[in-house]
């Protein structure tokens, strides 16, 4: 696994606490975003953890950069930001599991267990925002029941969308042509019954945590 934070004592303490489980073997550190970026492709690793806040581009940044090359790594946050809005970014980036630092001693090991399963871990102290998100999707789709019938690839592009993203952007993030991002988005319009030129951002701004 790889271990990407800017603090070297955080780093240390989480390889003293691994050192006991010979499962989970610690191949490579870093201590900023680019940098984790180069590691994860070039030491084949199989799980990330890593920190919201890293000098360069944050750990958002490098989960986002992560999803749109399709990149196999597990990604697991292991970060102080209780905040919901980083919480529902993380989400809506799949990562696998999102860790307080504050319960890292006591959970580090159960989590990567989780994950290493298959499973999604979420630290108990960030279940309220879980249940908010899970409330607020139940809404949305009762509002809006189409909203299920949108692909993997429609239901990504509308999230990039709520983050602000130009068609242009998003194309380059995916790596497909301007046009077939623009075909997305007329069938998200279309099956969301949104029409004006400027309702699908508004849409998606309006639903983005939930999305």
């Amino acid at each position: 696994m790889l271990i990407v934070d800017d603090h070297p004592a955080f780093r240390q303490g989480v390889r003293q606490v691994l050192a006991s489980e010979p499962k989970f073997q610690v191949v490579a550190e870093a201590n900023n975003g680019l940098d984790g970026l180069r590691l994860v492709q070039t030491s084949k690793v199989e799980v990330l953890i890593l920190d919201i806040s890293l000098p360069g581009i944050n750990g958002l940044e490098v989960a986002r950069r992560l999803l749109a090359s399709r990149s196999p790594v597990k990604v697991i946050i292991l970060t102080m930001h209780d905040d919901e809005a980083f919480f529902n970014t993380a989400m809506n980036l799949e990562v696998k599991g999102y860790l307080l630092k504050e319960n890292a001693v006591s959970e580090i090991v159960n989590c990567l267990k989780t994950v290493a399963a298959g499973n999604y871990y979420l630290t108990p102290s960030m279940s309220a925002c879980l249940l908010k998100r899970r409330r607020r999707l139940d809404t949305l789709e009762a509002s809006k029941p189409t909203l299920k019938s949108l692909t993997t690839a429609e239901g990504r592009i509308l999230r990039r969308i709520a983050d602000h993203r130009t068609s242009k952007e998003i194309a380059k993030e995916f790596g497909i042509s301007h046009r077939t991002v623009e075909a997305h988005r007329t069938n998200i319009c279309t099956k969301l019954n949104l029409r004006g030129s400027h309702r699908l951002l508004q849409f998606a701004l309006e639903h983005r945590a939930e999305l």
